[in-house]
């Protein structure tokens, strides 16, 4: 009896601790999710499906990936969707696709250039009814033509208060060259409504560093609030996430309800090998309320010649976490992983600071 007791003791404890090693791993990541993929956004479904899209290093092709677990983005194979036009627009420079389902219909969002004129970037939507985005028949909807129209990209959107919203990108100064956010309400899913107002452009020492940039916005609603992160600077290792909030029963389409923090919060950390972190997207970790933001970032901080053209920015995904007061915690000092742990040992030096 005595022995049996002790056994039954034993496996107890050796389970007990098995289960909580299997918690903490639980959020983990096995990064890098994707190798040379940027700008990643992923669409879960009610299913517990992951579609994972992201910038490809030749800037040709829209691929779609379908897995089960965020981890298993890592080896679900890409279906590639869409190739670029031999010539005349959406013939170069395919950039940061975004996928969402929008009324019983996948929409993938993405930025082109031409053939002719790479540089020329407009934004433009594909559509497939089908069930599973990585099957069916992709359809061309054309541009998503907006009032300025000059050097356009990065559009996302969502739904909030019944009425579904685009924030996008395009030149916000008619006195330096610059982007910044653009914000409207849709009258379709490829369509915009006539007001159309900035409500983000480069304005502190962080956000010109090699350009003057705000992009690649990403939006999530939590505790009263709509938050937008973005991307600012070059590409290089001075790119950085910035973020605006409003309050959500503000008016999204007056500037004055949006607030932006002076500093950046979440940026190159070197003593963790992570350089030019930016251009997220958030999703919600197969528990359901774990939020998880995804984002592409380099190992190595010296580039030779343009970084648009450095392929090596790998796709990652991070725990987020809550301040008491509501806003997100991006976890600076923290790597990926660390941010899964509530108690883990840096996490509580960095509380400490």
């Amino acid at each position: 009896m005595k022995f049996s007791t002790l056994f039954l003791a034993v496996t107890l404890t050796v389970s007990g601790l098995a289960g909580t090693a299997q918690s903490l791993k639980k959020n983990q990541f096995n990064n890098p999710l994707a190798l040379q993929r940027a700008d990643p956004h992923v669409w879960k479904t009610p299913d517990g499906t992951y579609y994972f899209v992201a910038t490809v290093p030749e800037y040709d092709r829209i691929e779609v990936r379908r897995a089960k677990t965020i981890n298993g983005i890592k080896e679900a194979q890409p279906v590639v969707v869409w190739r670029k036009h031999d010539k005349g627009p959406m013939g170069n420079h395919i950039w940061a696709p975004e996928i969402h389902r929008i009324d019983g219909k996948w929409y993938i969002y993405f930025a082109a250039g031409s053939t002719e004129d790479k540089w020329a970037i407009r934004k433009y939507a594909l559509s497939n009814p089908a069930e599973d985005p990585t099957t069916g028949e992709w359809k061309e909807e054309g541009q998503i033509v907006s009032q300025r129209n000059e050097f356009t990209l990065d559009e996302t959107t969502f739904e909030h208060q019944g009425q579904r919203y685009m924030i996008w990108v395009d030149r916000a100064s008619d006195k330096v060259v610059n982007t910044g956010l653009y914000i409207a309400k849709m009258t379709s899913p490829t369509t915009l409504a006539e007001k159309q107002v900035v409500i983000s452009q480069p304005e502190h020492a962080w956000e010109i560093k090699g350009h003057r940039v705000n992009e690649a916005p990403a939006v999530l609603i939590r505790n009263g609030k709509v938050f937008v992160t973005f991307s600012a600077s070059a590409t290089d290792a001075n790119y950085c996430l910035g973020l605006l909030w409003a309050d959500e029963n503000a008016d999204l389409l007056a500037p004055a309800s949006w607030h932006k923090l002076p500093e950046p919060v979440f940026y190159t950390n070197e003593a963790l090998k992570r350089f030019g972190p930016g251009h997220n997207s958030f999703t919600v970790a197969e528990d359901g309320k774990t939020d998880v933001m995804l984002y592409h970032a380099r190992d190595y901080k010296e580039i030779n010649g343009e970084p648009l053209y450095d392929p090596n920015r790998h796709t990652r995904a991070r725990v987020l976490r809550w301040t008491k007061e509501g806003m997100p915690d991006f976890g600076q000092e923290l790597d990926d992983n660390e941010m899964a742990l509530k108690k883990g040992k840096r996490a509580k030096k960095a509380k400490k600071r």
